[in-house]
């Protein structure tokens, strides 16, 4: 009997923007558990350091293995960049992030070789996204460009306002006359403003959610690794659904009901001390 295939999946992000993973999970994987750890207290975590946005990572996911997973999803473009390979080494569970899975959907729908990746400053300036096209395709033109008030939109709930038809026109005005025929949204918060990009881009630029991506390698692995779980398991042992953020606890639940339409989340509170993240109090939202 394998124990492990009932733990949840972990899902760990700088704030709401991973919630779009979870989506893709609760919809692809509809008998699996899921943990879900936003760094809401932190975030933004573009502005900041590699090395800093990588302690943050290495933080949140010690507080999911205290919890117990049998896979690790970093949920957040930045905090790939970060710290996957490490915690992929570190680990003896599969991790998945969030860059190679998007690279590769870019890749295979691109006609013309020439994509675009939007994102916060930290991803953009690790350039993973073009290392990773361009060491399975070199003749790929990939055109980069951050985009750091997305993030501060998302969190803020401005998903349609005029200050993010705004902001999304202006950053996405970098893209003029380059001929992009493909463009990754490198970062798990921009689906949220996913209309307003495609209406700034055009329908003759496909985008790519890496969420959904990412979903398919989770997908994958669970099976190569024999830990799904059936809709059989799933009659026995129902999945679960737990969510944590470092941040408000109120509104967080309010984002993952709406977002997530789920009526009652369960929601936990964290609070940072050192560099430990610790379990203060949780609830089902009113």
């Amino acid at each position: 009997m394998n124990v492990m295939k009932d733990l949840p999946i972990g899902f760990i992000d700088s704030g709401y923007g991973g919630l779009t993973v979870v989506k893709q999970s609760l919809k692809q994987l509809p008998n699996e558990s899921i943990i879900y750890l936003g760094d809401n207290a932190r975030c933004p975590y573009g502005p900041r350091s590699m090395e800093e946005v990588k302690d943050y990572i290495w933080q949140l996911t010690r507080f999911l293995l205290k919890k117990g997973i049998k896979m690790l999803v970093i949920a957040c473009n930045t905090g790939t960049a970060a710290a996957l390979e490490e915690i992929r080494q570190t680990l003896d569970i599969p991790v998945v992030g969030v860059i190679h899975p998007g690279s590769r959907a870019a890749i295979e729908r691109t006609e013309n070789n020439h994509i675009g990746v939007i994102g916060t400053q930290g991803t953009i300036a690790s350039n993973l996204y073009e290392r990773v096209m361009k060491d399975k395709a070199d003749y790929l033109q990939v055109t980069s460009v951050a985009c750091p008030s997305f993030v501060q939109l998302v969190e803020d709930h401005q998903l349609n306002s005029p200050l993010a038809w705004q902001q999304v026109r202006e950053s996405l005005s970098a893209f003029d006359q380059t001929g992009i025929d493909t463009l990754v949204m490198g970062c798990t918060h921009y689906p949220h403003l996913k209309p307003l990009i495609q209406a700034v881009m055009g329908q003759g630029v496909t985008l790519i959610d890496s969420g959904v991506e990412t979903l398919n390698e989770v997908s994958m692995l669970l099976d190569y690794f024999g830990l799904s779980r059936s809709a059989k398991d799933a009659q026995i042992q129902p999945p679960s659904q737990h969510f944590y953020t470092t941040g408000d606890a109120k509104q967080f639940a309010q984002f993952v009901t709406a977002w997530l339409e789920q009526a009652e989340p369960s929601i936990g509170q964290c609070q940072i001390e050192g560099d430990e993240i610790l379990e203060v109090s949780h609830r089902n939202a009113e």
